[in-house]
């Protein structure tokens, strides 16, 4: 029989979640599904993206896939084209593609298109990726606007520190200095700036069209608020099952490097679950860890194939006795916090090895 390890995909939930979105915004939702849907995968995941109003991705290769799935809706590849040859291929996909640099200008100015492309052209409001400066902005707008091969501009922004109280107030002061005159001469320009954390916190920053991200997939994208205190359903779960159990006694180490060593004796379980298949390797004793639907801890350090937990609160569990790492019980958000990094990494870390079910 296979390892008992298994990945479950939830469409409902990544449903529920782009309805929260809107709610919160009363704005249109691009559904961001980079990264094959930050992990999930994007034909996995498809059902429950129906509701969106567009999907908002970076790869040409996933906007041809999601066009051969039947999505008929608005595609935006959020870093535009690589080369010129992208603004055919985009042509022919009808994809909405963002202008953040001159380089695409011209790119674009010389494609050569038979029909119209709708653009999203980027303010560089202070995160310094990508994007055009705000005392630029206007003079690129109306070179954008010009051309025969446009059809309808978007202005956009990204901020970095969306999670903060106050993390917007300096670009959007940035953004709205390249946009004013703008919406002067043209009111029903439309604009888009909100990623999670400003579509659950900002709603000045609402606009037209917000981009959720991990918010899609049930994560949260704050350090003090959880998924649940968001209103966010979990996308994924890892769970798997106790293939041993040990009894230690005081002074006995568990794991490589004997990071754990037991102060009493105890039962340790070992669950088939490492590193090679997603779980973080840095994930320190402590990390949550729910056993026979207790919530237990992580103790010692994760291996390629296994981890280790503490089954002094699950007297009764066994060999067999089912594991959740993280889902709808244990949040990605907490194992991720344990391990120094975010849930992102967590989700796009899922290994090719562990089979995935659809529910």
């Amino acid at each position: 029989m296979p390892r008992p390890i298994i990945a479950t995909i939830f469409t409902d939930a990544v449903s529920h979640n782009i309805e929260r979105a809107r709610q919160a915004s009363g704005a249109k939702v691009w559904a961001t599904i980079k990264a094959n849907a930050y992990g999930h995968g994007i034909e996995r995941i498809f059902k429950g993206l129906q509701s969106a109003d567009g999907l908002a991705m970076l790869d040409f290769t996933e906007a041809q896939l999601v066009r051969e799935l039947g999505w008929e809706k608005p595609v935006l590849m959020l870093e535009g084209g690589f080369e010129m040859a992208d603004y055919k291929l985009a042509e022919q996909l009808n994809l909405t593609m963002v202008i953040h640099c001159i380089e695409q200008l011209e790119w674009l100015e010389q494609a050569a298109l038979s029909k119209p492309l709708n653009v999203y052209l980027k303010v560089n409001s202070g995160m310094n990726r990508v994007g055009f400066a705000p005392n630029i902005y206007r003079g690129v707008y109306h070179r954008v606007r010009a051309l025969a091969c446009v059809g309808e501009i978007t202005c956009m922004t990204h901020f970095a520190n969306a999670d903060l109280d106050d993390g917007i107030v300096e670009p959007m002061r940035q953004f709205n200095e390249a946009t004013a005159e703008l919406m002067v001469e043209n009111p029903s320009l439309q604009r888009s700036c909100s990623n999670s954390a400003t579509t659950l916190a900002h709603p000045e920053a609402h606009f037209d069209w917000v981009r959720p991200g991990i918010m899609t997939y049930g994560g949260s994208p704050f350090a003090d608020k959880s998924a649940a205190d968001c209103g966010l359903e979990a996308a994924m779960a890892l769970d798997s099952e106790i293939i041993a159990v040990q009894h230690i006694k005081a002074g006995d180490s568990v794991g490589y490097g004997s990071k754990f060593t037991a102060v009493e004796g105890m039962r340790i379980g070992v669950v088939a679950c490492g590193y090679a298949d997603g779980y973080p390797r840095h994930a320190v004793t402590g990390t949550p860890v729910l056993v026979d639907g207790v919530r237990t801890r992580l103790v010692g350090r994760v291996s390629m194939d296994m981890l280790m937990v503490d089954l002094t609160p699950v007297p009764k569990a066994k060999v067999g006795s089912p594991v959740q790492l993280w889902g709808k019980d244990i949040a990605i958000d907490d194992v991720a916090r344990a391990s120094e990094t975010i849930g992102y990494e967590l989700m796009c870390a899922l290994a090719l090895r562990v089979p995935v079910q659809v529910v």
